[in-house]
Protein backbone atom coordinates (compact mmCIF):
# COMPACT_ATOMS: atom_id res chain seq x y z
CA UNK A 1 0.00 0.00 0.00
CA UNK A 2 1.23 3.71 -1.13
CA UNK A 3 1.05 6.19 1.98
CA UNK A 4 3.28 8.83 1.36
CA UNK A 5 5.96 10.74 -0.82
CA UNK A 6 8.59 12.86 0.01
CA UNK A 7 10.29 15.15 -2.13
CA UNK A 8 13.95 16.39 -1.58
CA UNK A 9 16.69 17.50 -3.97
CA UNK A 10 20.01 15.99 -4.34
CA UNK A 11 23.07 18.36 -3.68
CA UNK A 12 26.34 16.26 -2.07
CA UNK A 13 26.23 19.25 -0.15
CA UNK A 14 23.69 17.76 2.32
CA UNK A 15 26.36 15.12 3.59
CA UNK A 16 28.14 17.10 5.84
CA UNK A 17 31.37 15.41 5.23
CA UNK A 18 31.33 16.56 1.75
CA UNK A 19 30.91 20.67 2.96
CA UNK A 20 34.42 21.26 4.60
CA UNK A 21 33.87 23.59 7.58
CA UNK A 22 30.68 24.96 6.02
CA UNK A 23 29.13 21.43 6.05
CA UNK A 24 29.88 20.94 9.89
CA UNK A 25 28.09 24.53 10.72
CA UNK A 26 25.02 23.96 12.57
CA UNK A 27 23.84 27.40 10.50
CA UNK A 28 23.78 29.03 7.81
CA UNK A 29 22.19 27.54 4.61
CA UNK A 30 23.11 23.80 3.70
CA UNK A 31 22.43 23.49 7.54
CA UNK A 32 19.16 24.46 6.72
CA UNK A 33 18.21 22.83 3.88
CA UNK A 34 19.69 19.86 5.45
CA UNK A 35 16.85 19.90 8.46
CA UNK A 36 14.72 20.36 5.74
CA UNK A 37 15.45 17.46 3.65
CA UNK A 38 16.17 15.47 6.82
CA UNK A 39 12.55 16.45 8.53
CA UNK A 40 10.92 15.53 4.90
CA UNK A 41 13.14 11.98 5.14
CA UNK A 42 11.87 11.77 8.63
CA UNK A 43 8.34 11.79 7.70
CA UNK A 44 8.17 8.50 5.23
CA UNK A 45 10.18 6.95 8.15
CA UNK A 46 7.23 7.70 10.61
CA UNK A 47 4.90 6.02 7.96
CA UNK A 48 6.66 3.22 6.32
CA UNK A 49 9.37 0.98 6.31
CA UNK A 50 10.19 -0.07 2.96
CA UNK A 51 11.17 3.14 0.51
CA UNK A 52 11.12 3.29 -2.92
CA UNK A 53 13.83 5.97 -4.25
CA UNK A 54 12.66 7.47 -7.89
CA UNK A 55 14.74 9.92 -9.72
CA UNK A 56 16.65 10.63 -12.77
CA UNK A 57 19.60 9.44 -14.29
CA UNK A 58 21.33 8.22 -17.86
CA UNK A 59 19.10 5.58 -18.22
CA UNK A 60 16.55 3.47 -16.90
CA UNK A 61 17.85 1.46 -13.73
CA UNK A 62 16.61 -0.79 -10.88
CA UNK A 63 18.94 -0.99 -7.92
CA UNK A 64 17.48 -3.54 -5.05
CA UNK A 65 18.15 -3.48 -1.48
CA UNK A 66 21.83 -5.09 -1.41
CA UNK A 67 23.02 -1.69 -3.59
CA UNK A 68 26.11 0.12 -1.95
CA UNK A 69 27.80 3.18 -2.86
CA UNK A 70 30.11 6.05 -2.09
CA UNK A 71 30.16 10.14 -2.22
CA UNK A 72 34.04 9.04 -3.36
CA UNK A 73 33.42 10.84 -6.89
CA UNK A 74 32.33 13.49 -4.99
CA UNK A 75 35.76 14.15 -2.74
CA UNK A 76 35.11 12.24 0.25
CA UNK A 77 34.72 8.38 0.38
CA UNK A 78 31.54 8.60 2.42
CA UNK A 79 29.75 4.82 2.42
CA UNK A 80 25.81 4.42 1.95
CA UNK A 81 23.49 1.67 1.04
CA UNK A 82 19.79 0.55 0.44
CA UNK A 83 19.23 -1.60 3.57
CA UNK A 84 21.70 -2.40 6.40
CA UNK A 85 22.46 -5.82 5.09
CA UNK A 86 25.37 -4.47 2.62
CA UNK A 87 28.31 -4.30 5.03
CA UNK A 88 30.04 -5.89 3.36
CA UNK A 89 29.00 -5.15 -0.31
CA UNK A 90 31.38 -3.48 -2.33
CA UNK A 91 30.78 0.50 -2.45
CA UNK A 92 30.28 1.18 -6.32
CA UNK A 93 31.46 4.55 -6.92
CA UNK A 94 29.53 5.46 -9.81
CA UNK A 95 26.33 5.31 -8.98
CA UNK A 96 23.98 7.96 -9.29
CA UNK A 97 23.32 10.65 -7.27
CA UNK A 98 19.15 10.19 -6.34
CA UNK A 99 20.54 6.59 -5.45
CA UNK A 100 23.10 7.87 -3.00
CA UNK A 101 21.11 10.50 -1.53
CA UNK A 102 18.80 8.09 -0.60
CA UNK A 103 21.00 6.06 0.90
CA UNK A 104 22.45 8.47 2.96
CA UNK A 105 18.72 10.07 3.98
CA UNK A 106 17.80 6.23 5.16
CA UNK A 107 20.97 5.51 7.26
CA UNK A 108 19.97 9.01 8.95
CA UNK A 109 16.25 8.84 9.71
CA UNK A 110 15.54 4.93 9.47
CA UNK A 111 18.56 2.43 9.41
CA UNK A 112 16.48 -0.14 9.88
CA UNK A 113 14.30 0.35 6.52
CA UNK A 114 14.81 -1.07 3.13
CA UNK A 115 14.76 0.52 -0.12
CA UNK A 116 15.32 0.09 -3.89
CA UNK A 117 16.05 2.55 -6.46
CA UNK A 118 13.99 2.65 -9.52
CA UNK A 119 15.38 5.69 -11.79
CA UNK A 120 14.24 6.45 -15.12
CA UNK A 121 16.24 8.15 -18.03
CA UNK A 122 16.76 11.82 -18.08
CA UNK A 123 15.33 12.21 -21.69
CA UNK A 124 12.14 10.45 -20.68
CA UNK A 125 9.06 11.89 -21.87
CA UNK A 126 6.67 13.90 -20.09
CA UNK A 127 4.00 10.98 -20.84
CA UNK A 128 6.45 8.44 -19.94
CA UNK A 129 7.40 10.36 -16.58
CA UNK A 130 3.82 10.43 -15.64
CA UNK A 131 2.99 6.28 -16.44
CA UNK A 132 6.08 5.15 -14.64
CA UNK A 133 4.58 7.29 -11.72
CA UNK A 134 1.31 5.55 -12.39
CA UNK A 135 2.68 1.82 -12.57
CA UNK A 136 4.99 2.50 -9.96
CA UNK A 137 1.69 3.66 -7.91
CA UNK A 138 -0.67 0.46 -9.02
CA UNK A 139 2.01 -1.48 -7.99
CA UNK A 140 2.62 -0.41 -4.51
CA UNK A 141 -1.24 -0.36 -3.70
CA UNK A 142 -1.25 -3.98 -4.38
CA UNK A 143 0.88 -4.57 -1.67
CA UNK A 144 0.05 -5.99 1.69
CA UNK A 145 2.97 -4.04 3.26
CA UNK A 146 3.41 -0.28 3.58
CA UNK A 147 5.47 1.65 1.07
CA UNK A 148 6.69 5.11 0.78
CA UNK A 149 8.54 7.04 -2.27
CA UNK A 150 11.70 9.69 -2.11
CA UNK A 151 11.62 11.47 -5.13
CA UNK A 152 14.51 13.23 -5.70
CA UNK A 153 15.23 16.16 -8.10
CA UNK A 154 16.43 19.48 -8.28
CA UNK A 155 15.10 22.63 -9.76
CA UNK A 156 16.98 25.31 -12.03
CA UNK A 157 20.25 25.27 -11.91
CA UNK A 158 20.26 28.94 -13.75
CA UNK A 159 18.90 30.90 -10.77
CA UNK A 160 21.82 33.24 -10.43
CA UNK A 161 25.37 34.45 -11.67
CA UNK A 162 27.02 31.99 -9.46
CA UNK A 163 25.05 29.11 -10.31
CA UNK A 164 26.22 26.05 -12.05
CA UNK A 165 24.80 26.71 -15.74
CA UNK A 166 24.97 30.52 -14.70
CA UNK A 167 22.01 32.79 -14.80
CA UNK A 168 19.45 32.41 -17.16
CA UNK A 169 16.68 35.05 -17.41
CA UNK A 170 13.79 33.15 -17.56
CA UNK A 171 14.72 30.68 -14.75
CA UNK A 172 13.06 32.46 -12.17
CA UNK A 173 9.66 33.01 -13.56
CA UNK A 174 9.64 29.11 -14.55
CA UNK A 175 10.93 28.28 -11.20
CA UNK A 176 7.94 30.03 -9.25
CA UNK A 177 5.88 28.17 -11.28
CA UNK A 178 7.14 24.77 -10.73
CA UNK A 179 7.28 25.88 -6.85
CA UNK A 180 3.34 26.75 -7.01
CA UNK A 181 2.71 23.76 -8.71
CA UNK A 182 4.84 21.68 -6.03
CA UNK A 183 3.30 23.14 -3.46
CA UNK A 184 -0.33 22.91 -4.73
CA UNK A 185 -0.07 19.52 -5.72
CA UNK A 186 -0.80 20.39 -9.32
CA UNK A 187 -0.53 17.30 -10.64
CA UNK A 188 -1.86 18.43 -14.20
CA UNK A 189 0.67 21.76 -13.86
CA UNK A 190 3.94 19.07 -13.09
CA UNK A 191 2.69 17.04 -16.14
CA UNK A 192 2.42 19.87 -18.49
CA UNK A 193 6.28 20.64 -17.85
CA UNK A 194 8.22 21.34 -21.28
CA UNK A 195 11.32 18.93 -21.59
CA UNK A 196 13.11 21.64 -23.90
CA UNK A 197 12.78 24.94 -21.37
CA UNK A 198 13.54 22.31 -18.36
CA UNK A 199 17.07 21.28 -20.20
CA UNK A 200 17.59 25.26 -21.14
CA UNK A 201 17.57 25.72 -17.54
CA UNK A 202 19.04 22.91 -16.43
CA UNK A 203 16.22 21.44 -14.18
CA UNK A 204 17.12 18.29 -13.75
CA UNK A 205 14.84 16.95 -11.33
CA UNK A 206 11.70 17.84 -14.08
CA UNK A 207 11.77 13.69 -14.96
CA UNK A 208 11.16 12.81 -10.86
CA UNK A 209 8.67 15.88 -10.18
CA UNK A 210 6.63 14.66 -13.60
CA UNK A 211 7.00 10.88 -12.08
CA UNK A 212 5.86 12.49 -8.50
CA UNK A 213 2.65 13.75 -10.47
CA UNK A 214 2.15 10.32 -11.88
CA UNK A 215 2.19 8.40 -8.53
CA UNK A 216 -0.53 10.80 -7.56
CA UNK A 217 -2.56 10.71 -11.03
CA UNK A 218 -5.34 8.21 -9.88
CA UNK A 219 -6.39 9.97 -6.60
CA UNK A 220 -10.05 12.06 -7.16
CA UNK A 221 -8.50 15.19 -5.25
CA UNK A 222 -5.51 16.93 -4.59
CA UNK A 223 -2.84 15.15 -2.39
CA UNK A 224 -2.20 17.18 1.05
CA UNK A 225 1.49 18.96 0.67
CA UNK A 226 3.15 20.05 3.00
CA UNK A 227 6.10 22.10 1.67
CA UNK A 228 9.26 22.60 4.61
CA UNK A 229 11.58 24.57 1.94
CA UNK A 230 11.48 26.17 -1.15
CA UNK A 231 14.67 28.76 -1.69
CA UNK A 232 18.11 28.33 -4.44
CA UNK A 233 20.76 29.06 -2.23
CA UNK A 234 23.32 28.55 -4.50
CA UNK A 235 22.15 29.48 -7.67
CA UNK A 236 19.96 25.88 -8.05
CA UNK A 237 16.45 25.66 -6.86
CA UNK A 238 15.87 23.27 -4.09
CA UNK A 239 12.07 22.25 -3.04
CA UNK A 240 11.19 20.15 -0.12
CA UNK A 241 7.59 18.78 0.76
CA UNK A 242 5.75 15.83 1.62
CA UNK A 243 2.92 14.89 0.00
CA UNK A 244 0.25 12.61 1.17
CA UNK A 245 -2.67 10.59 -1.28
CA UNK A 246 -6.21 11.68 -1.14
CA UNK A 247 -5.58 14.70 0.80
CA UNK A 248 -5.11 12.82 4.48
CA UNK A 249 -2.11 12.96 6.37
Amino acid sequence: MFCVASLVPSPPALVPELGGAAGAATDGEPAVLRRAVLSAAGALAEQVSRWIVVGAAESDLVLGPETAGTFRGYGVDVRVGLSRAVASTTADPALPLPMLIGGWLREQVAPEASAQARLIAADSTPAECVAFGARLRAELDAETDRYGVLVVGDGAATMSTTAPRYLDTRAEAVQADIDRALTAGDRAALAALDPQLCADLDVAGRPAYQILAGLFSADDTHPKVETRYAAAPFGVAYHVSVWYPGGAA
